[in-house]
């Protein structure tokens, strides 16, 4: 059995376009939420949202390279050639290497929402273009990387909700522990586009409290009225020790558990028992106690029933412990597909550091979430263990437990 540690980090989300960004929010408590007056034209019944910026591509990659990548390829290239960079992983290492890649992606709504307009106007599908189907595959992801930076190893998208980014994550883990791969890419992307997020829209899932956009994403806190939709890309290289060690690669930290589980009931509402059997699964994968996780990033996307849920399902666990817990979709709103990878990396940042970035615009408990030591404010403290929890419709659950090395 393989240790599997993180040797290289890249983010691109609405905290910030690089690591040292995305830091500093995080420990001031900086939100990315706006209010998009577009969306509201557009028809949104929410007009809130995380926000990036598309990043501008043209002196990096040949126009070839460009027109197969979707809006949330570009956002995953950007963090993911930081997070080679990180890893001193350069291309002539990758290309004489089997470096594999799983990437969490469940949606790529605009490439097809744009071919199919195409197609009905001009009553001709030799007008869309060939890069068309390369943006429109949910693999859209994994099939613009692998090419890009020409990956030899696994090759394949993870599609589970707002799971899919921590699950790339343990599926990588699983395959470098158990020797199939020395190093993988893994990660998660999230398109922002008005056309990515109309339907969700339409459930009434996200927050109206368009007065104050950065107040909005409230998770725990008793006043919440719903999520906000947001995007970005986050990257990690996951690696075999014995592969870090030998190549004198930086060793950020080590993953030591996976929980998995599947609710097995409603297709939108969660569950406490799958919930507590991936957060029980997590910790005897990592062979420790509840005790000794030092800071949990929770799920807590801020709606009612999900946020409740949880906080029993962590009560339950973590019962007497007073572990120190905050949802950083409090700033960044919900990042859906990336949010799993994402908040590891969230993690992995306050870690280094020795901080706990703040639960923001908590501030009134509810029944559940008063049992639970909620920081609502930036907290200095060593972490040597944290845990993140990731969950999404058609009741799947991921849990991470990533060690200070």
């Amino acid at each position: 059995m393989q240790r599997v540690v993180i040797t290289g980090v890249g983010i691109y989300s609405c905290l910030g376009k690089n690591l040292d960004e995305v830091k500093d929010a995080l420990f001031q408590g900086k939100s990315g939420v706006i209010l998009s007056s577009e969306r509201k034209a557009f028809g949104y019944r929410s007009g809130l949202t995380g926000w990036v910026d598309e990043p501008d591509l043209k002196d990096e990659l040949t126009r070839r390279q460009r027109m197969s990548m979707s809006e949330q390829s570009k956002y995953a290239y950007v963090a993911t050639k930081e997070a080679f960079q990180n890893a001193k992983m350069d291309q002539d290492y990758i290309d004489s290497h089997e470096v594999g890649i799983l990437y969490g992606n469940d949606s790529s709504a605009l490439a097809v929402v744009e071919a199919i307009d195409v197609i009905r106007e001009k009553k001709d599908t030799t007008l869309v273009g060939s890069g068309s189907i390369f943006q429109s595959m949910n693999c859209t992801v994994t099939m613009n990387l692998s090419t890009i930076f020409r990956l030899k190893g696994v090759n394949f998208t993870i599609s589970a909700a707002c799971a899919s980014g921590s699950h790339s994550i343990g599926m990588a883990y699983f395959l470098i522990q158990q020797g199939w791969q020395d190093a993988v890419l893994c990660g998660g992307a999230q398109e922002i586009n008005l056309v990515s997020f109309g339907n969700f829209d339409g459930l009434g899932a996200f927050s109206i409290r368009e007065d104050e956009p950065t107040k909005a994403s409230r998770p725990f806190d008793k006043s919440r009225d719903g999520l906000i939709p947001s995007g970005g890309a986050a990257s990690l290289i996951l690696e075999s020790y014995e592969s870090a060690v030998k190549r004198g690669a930086p060793i950020l930290a080590e993953v030591v558990g996976y929980g998995f589980s599947s609710n097995g009931e409603h297709i939108s509402n969660p569950n406490k028992d799958g919930q507590i059997r991936s957060l029980n699964m997590a910790l005897k994968q990592a062979d420790i106690q509840a005790k000794k996780i030092d800071y949990i990033n929770a799920h807590a996307t801020s709606t009612l029933v999900g946020d409740a849920f949880e906080a029993q399902a962590l009560g339950e666990v973590f019962a007497g412990l007073n572990t120190p817990i905050s949802s950083t979709k409090s700033m960044t709103g919900h990042e859906c597909w990336m949010a799993g990878a994402s908040e590891v990396i969230y993690s992995l940042l306050m870690m280094q550091n020795d901080f706990i970035a703040p639960n923001i615009n908590f501030e009134n408990p509810d029944e559940a979430s008063e049992k639970l030591n909620i920081i609502a404010k930036t907290k200095e403290q060593k972490i040597d263990h944290f845990l993140s929890n990731s969950f999404g419709f058609g009741g799947t659950n991921s849990t991470l437990i990533v060690k200070r090395v």
